[in-house]
């Protein structure tokens, strides 16, 4: 089978809008899908792709976009029970052959595959992925979730959930979120999930009191306290939480040079730093602290696409929640809303989602039984 017609938005070079193009017709191979896009989340690595300088490993033109929700509507022969299913795509897709992936660790595989970075991604109407580590998404949703919505489980849920997976995060645990914005808000909601005793630490006041709703037990304004003012605090808030855990469980999800610098200045006997968010630019702290503290410092690149199930199911049981957190704007404004998370205009995870009625220059999309010879 293959998928004939539709279009998406490319970078071609970087710091210039993304332009509208024409897909190629999408034919899979043995064990690869075209997914439909229902809803493609922006994540600020495609901001670092098409702003700061952050190569892809696909020579440009590409299309960005690797949070992504949609419908199978084309396999190769070896992905035929995934056609006609709803699924996430994982955000980093794993070979699940080499040394890596067979030692449980396959979000450092080589031959990894990552929409929208090794090949064209989610800010389309259609992507073609290889058919392992999709996610199936239930025909039937709970009120208020849309498949649209869950594109963002695909990396701003996942990835975080998977921080906290290998930080063993638990009831006797305080787990302090640096940045609830985009990963954080989420974050928030994951530790609470898991039990622990939650602060928040941000420089805006309206994602505190957000964090403050769904989940934070504390909130701390960095931009009126200075780093003393916040070990102080967050070390009063662990020893009246009651909590038994040895060390303070730290996520830093501001992705910024002075969110990581603070996050690495809790550290204290025993912690744990998972570092969840990204930013291209150097971070000065004293690496001593790791062995004074005997502390443990930590990143995940995404999360492994067997651990997607369960962040999923946490969305689903209403222990997650998505729709105050993100905000969806048509596949058509792509140029637009890109520009805009980069300059930090927009609140919300942005999430965008193609008009599947009709493309843009008017052109039907079909898909077609392939014919051999």
């Amino acid at each position: 089978m293959r998928v004939v017609g539709g279009h998406g938005f490319e970078l071609r070079v970087p710091r210039a809008p993304l332009e509208l193009c024409e897909l190629d017709t999408l034919e899979p191979g043995h064990d690869e899908v075209v997914v439909e896009v229902a809803g493609c989340g922006i994540c600020h690595t495609d901001v670092g792709f098409a702003f700061d300088g952050v190569p892809t490993r696909h020579p440009l033109p590409l299309i960005l976009g690797h949070e992504i929700a949609g419908r199978v509507v084309a396999t190769g022969e070896y992905a035929l029970h995934w056609l006609g299913r709803s699924v996430l795509i994982p955000a980093v897709i794993p070979c699940g052959e080499c040394p890596a992936c067979k030692a449980g660790h396959s979000t450092i595989c080589r031959q990894q595959y990552m929409p929208g970075n090794d090949g064209n991604g989610g800010f389309a109407t259609h992507v073609l992925v290889p058919a392992r580590g999709l996610c199936a998404v239930p025909k039937q949703l709970p009120s208020g979730i849309s498949l649209e919505m869950l594109a963002v489980v695909a990396d701003a849920v996942t990835t975080p959930f998977e921080a906290m997976r290998r930080a063993a995060l638990n009831q006797e645990d305080v787990a302090v979120i640096v940045g609830v914005g985009g990963l954080g808000g989420f974050g928030v909601q994951i530790a609470a999930a898991m039990g622990a005793a939650v602060v928040a630490i941000d420089v805006d006041r309206e994602r505190l009191e957000q964090a403050a709703a769904h989940g934070a037990s504390l909130t701390l304004d960095a931009s009126s306290m200075d780093s003393k003012a916040l070990k102080t605090a967050v070390r009063k808030f662990a020893k009246e939480s009651g909590r038994k855990g040895i060390g303070l469980r730290i996520f830093e999800m501001s992705g910024t040079p002075n969110g990581q610098a603070m996050a690495f200045g809790l550290l204290d006997h025993g912690a744990y730093l998972g570092v969840v968010g990204f930013t291209p630019h150097p971070v000065e702290v004293r690496l001593s602290n790791l062995m004074a503290f005997d502390a443990t410092a930590r990143g995940n690149w995404g999360c492994p696409p067997e651990q997607y199930p369960a962040a999923l199911e946490m969305v689903l049981e209403g222990k997650i929640e998505i729709a105050p957190f993100v905000e969806e704007h048509p596949l058509e404004e792509a140029p637009r809303i890109l520009e805009a998370v980069a300059n930090h205009t927009l609140r919300r995870r942005v999430i965008l989602t193609p008009d599947h009625r009709a493309s843009k220059n008017g052109t039907k999309v079909t898909v077609q039984a392939k014919v051999s010879g």
